[in-house]
């Protein structure tokens, strides 16, 4: 503990510091800046525990069993930043929005690469250049952990990307000396494939994996600059992601790897938090993917698996069918589901479904992406996956552990026209939405006016996590309904 008068001169010169100006820190200038004092006016909620695995079960260090419905919320550091692209009274007013609804874990991106001359981007990123981070963007990731803990919510800190939407991989190999230039995914000039086979080199890449595992140095060991509280120490965060829907393609053993030696760094920097890979599981083509569920799950330092379901993206549903195609991707995403829940207990570990959404109604070009359509299909889509999760939160003998919506684009819909157009792709400066840089705008957004989707998730909040009392006669209704 320091004393009074040396913690007073300690003060002074970090505001004296913070005189001279904001910008970049280095990766050591960074780590210094980041041990801040406590603020003896903060203090994390006694009721907030850490998250740890007891089989295939997730619970509170008190050991209640620990269920939820959570959101994508993949912005937030972004908007919880006091430079270009942040909004903080948007940020509280969201948290706010969604902490009363009772959605209390969200996965947010706790690693953005750039530079942020690149499309199709988060800008501005988080790291701008190997080990060079924008200070602003880092403080507004702790911004986030801090009004989340104040909240009682949770955070899913993803790491990286398998996409350039975030940078990612691919920019780690550029950064690495692998290559010059990325082969940029749709909307650029290159394939998905293409994309995917030079993005798998970074599990294998000398360099590549040295400057990534410095980035998971400086985010684990962080302190919360506004809190004081080391990122290690904090239940606010409930695990670290490794990577958003990383693909091994034909570098499987450098993938599992990449796996194992990313996870173990994790868990002697924190052997607080859990740990989980942020795979989507099988895909439709695990073999082609390089994705061995089982096996890549399988390391002592992985605690629970995930998946993700896109019924328009595997061409399991035509939003402009519905009505022809609905049938079969439910059919499809159940069986999905039930597969690699089997699957995770077979290897004794806890599941969540994290990510997994659906367009609005219309089926007429750009009124798809207007906040204004109808969600009377997506509505169903997730009455029909959040029952299956509570059906299966509840058995026992289940691996199902919660559910994490995508993705949430809050009051962004006040916005439709000045800051962003439906159907574009977003630019810097406009209003982040729940759909990433790369994707027509409102494709998959949540916003807080969706109210029949809100009270949907809510209800099942009520059914989802461990709450002694009963579900509503409603909510087991709809459970009962399955087919």
């Amino acid at each position: 503990m320091m004393p009074p008068r040396s913690r007073h001169c300690f003060l002074l010169v970090l505001v004296l510091l913070a005189c001279l100006g904001r910008g970049l820190l280095g990766v050591e200038e960074a780590r210094v800046a980041s041990r801040s004092w406590t603020d003896p006016g903060h203090r994390l909620e006694e009721a907030l525990l850490f998250v740890e695995r007891n089989g295939t079960r997730l619970q509170t260090s008190d050991g209640k069993p620990y269920r939820y419905v959570g959101m994508n919320y993949w912005y937030g550091a972004n908007l919880g930043s006091v430079g270009p692209g942040g909004d903080r009274e948007r940020l509280v007013r969201e948290l706010d929005e969604l902490s009363a609804r009772g959605i209390k874990n969200l996965r947010v991106m706790a690693g953005s690469e750039g530079p942020n001359t690149e499309p199709y981007r988060i800008v501005p990123a988080m790291q701008v250049g190997p080990g060079v981070y924008d200070r602003d963007v880092v403080e507004g990731l702790d911004f986030l952990l801090k009004e989340m803990g104040r909240r009682k919510m949770r955070a899913v800190m993803c790491l990286t990307n398998e996409w350039i939407w975030s940078g990612g991989l691919a920019q780690y190999l550029v950064w690495g000396g692998y290559a010059k230039k990325i082969p940029v995914h749709p909307p650029g000039p290159s394939s998905w494939e293409t994309f995917m086979h030079f993005t798998s080199h970074a599990f294998g890449h000398e360099r590549t994996v040295e400057l990534y595992h410095d980035h998971v140095r400086f985010i684990v060991g962080r302190n919360n600059s506004l809190t004081g509280v080391p990122y290690a120490e904090d239940p606010t965060i409930m695990s670290w992601e490794l990577a958003n829907e990383p693909r091994g393609m034909r570098f499987f053993d450098d993938f599992f790897a990449w796996v194992k030696s990313t996870s173990a760094l994790i868990k002697s920097l924190d052997p607080n938090h859990l740990v989980t890979i942020g795979l989507e599981g099988d895909t439709i083509d695990p073999k082609y993917n390089g994705i061995d569920f089982e096996k890549l799950n399988s390391p002592k330092t992985i605690d629970y698996t995930t998946i993700h379901i896109w019924v328009e993206n595997w061409k399991w549903y035509d939003p402009y069918r519905p009505e022809a195609t609905y049938p079969f991707a439910k059919e499809k995403s159940l069986e999905y589901l039930q597969s690699h829940a089997s699957r995770s207990r077979k290897i004794g570990k806890p599941m969540v479904l994290e990510e997994f959404g659906m367009a609005r109604d219309s089926d007429t070009g750009r009124d798809r992406y207007l906040p204004s359509t109808p969600v009377t299909w997506r509505d169903h889509f997730f009455d029909n996956m959040l029952s299956w999760v509570c059906l299966l939160g509840r058995d026992p003998n289940s691996a199902v552990v919660g559910a994490n919506l995508w993705a949430y684009g809050g009051d962004a819909y006040k916005v439709v026209n000045s800051l962003w157009t439906p159907g574009g792709l977003w630019k810097p400066g406009n209003a982040f939405t729940g759909d990433p840089p790369h994707e027509a705008q409102g494709w998959y957004s949540i916003y807080s006016e969706d109210k029949s989707t809100l009270e949907l998730i809510q209800k099942y909040e009520e059914c989802i996590s461990p709450n002694p009392s009963p579900p509503s006669l409603q909510v087991r209704a709809t459970v009962m309904d399955l087919p």
